[in-house]
């Protein structure tokens, strides 16, 4: 049986009215007192993935190099479970990190989110519905390449690089939104790219290839929160398709942007703190009779 550096556990948590898996990755050397706790969460279109993908993600240096406790939920997938399934798993998931940071080994003052691709979107969502919910604060965003907007953008309208393409985004946006898709009335909750106040979300880096669909909506993403006085920086890789960096790892533009990426975690680390404390909601833009977690 192979070894790691890291403990590894399995968890049911309970998510309204069901029961989502979690997966925990905790450094064996826990004799530094609370690290970072981060929620990851995978990608796949909304529409596959599981929580195991934290060990082929930017996710598990986070573990490994920082000591960070590592929280990825199994959320329901949109074949069988269209939006808003998958953010109340992630959401509860968010919870119980925070209720139970100080068993697991992390600062409660230092909850962060990310994800690549879907992930990505849904770490957006994440700190969009936590703000307005006000039960959990979280310090810092990785929204990686994320997967922001269902409506067509100049870098998703006829795009055909490798990997993910404008026909394989627009049947994930049709599986997860369902009779919603190609409306107005899609929640910014179930597109992020659909908010229209950035005000109060946690500060944020990402990167994201130049060739890929989501190179506008992520750009877009870093500028509304640079806009509403959120520090938020962007890296743009030339002539990177979907997910480069986790295809290719070892090539050097790979290696590159993980330096950075772990470049800008210990910052985080060693400057941004959002203390938890319960607030009232705030109206947020959530569609009518859809409801999600309190």
């Amino acid at each position: 049986m192979k070894k790691h550096p890291f403990l590894i556990e399995k968890r049911k948590i309970p998510a309204g009215d069901h029961s989502v898996g979690i997966l925990i990755l905790r450094p064996l050397n826990r004799s530094a007192g609370p690290a970072p706790g981060v929620l990851w969460v995978h990608g796949g279109g909304y529409q596959s993935g599981s929580a195991k993908e934290v060990f082929a993600t930017r996710a598990l240096s986070l573990v490994t190099k920082f000591g960070a406790v590592l929280v990825a939920p199994d959320y329901r997938l949109s074949r069988k479970h269209p939006y808003p399934a998958g953010l109340q798993d992630c959401y509860a998931a968010l919870l119980y990190l925070k209720e139970h940071a100080g068993e697991l080994g992390a600062r409660p003052d230092q909850i962060m989110v990310g994800g690549e691709s879907a992930g990505g979107g849904m770490t957006a969502a994440l700190c969009m519905l936590a703000h307005d919910r006000g039960k959990v604060r979280i310090a810092f965003q990785m929204p990686l390449y994320p997967m922001l907007d269902d409506r067509d953008t100049p870098s998703s309208r006829d795009n055909h690089a490798l990997n993910w393409n404008t026909k394989r985004n627009h049947k994930a946006w049709k599986r997860y939104l369902r009779e919603a898709y190609g409306t107005d009335i899609v929640s910014c909750y179930a597109a992020p790219a659909r908010r229209t106040d950035y005000s109060g979300l946690p500060p944020c880096y990402t990167y994201v290839g130049e060739i890929e669909p989501f190179y506008c909506e992520t750009l877009d993403y870093v500028r509304h929160l640079r806009e509403a006085g959120i520090p938020a920086e962007a890296d743009v890789y030339p002539g990177w398709f979907h997910a480069y960096d986790i295809l290719f790892p070892a090539k050097k533009e790979s290696r590159q942007a993980i330096e950075t990426f772990e470049k800008h975690f210990q910052y985080a680390c060693d400057h941004y703190f959002a203390p938890q404390e319960d607030r009232p909601g705030e109206p947020g833009n959530a569609v009518p009779g859809i409801n999600l977690p309190e």
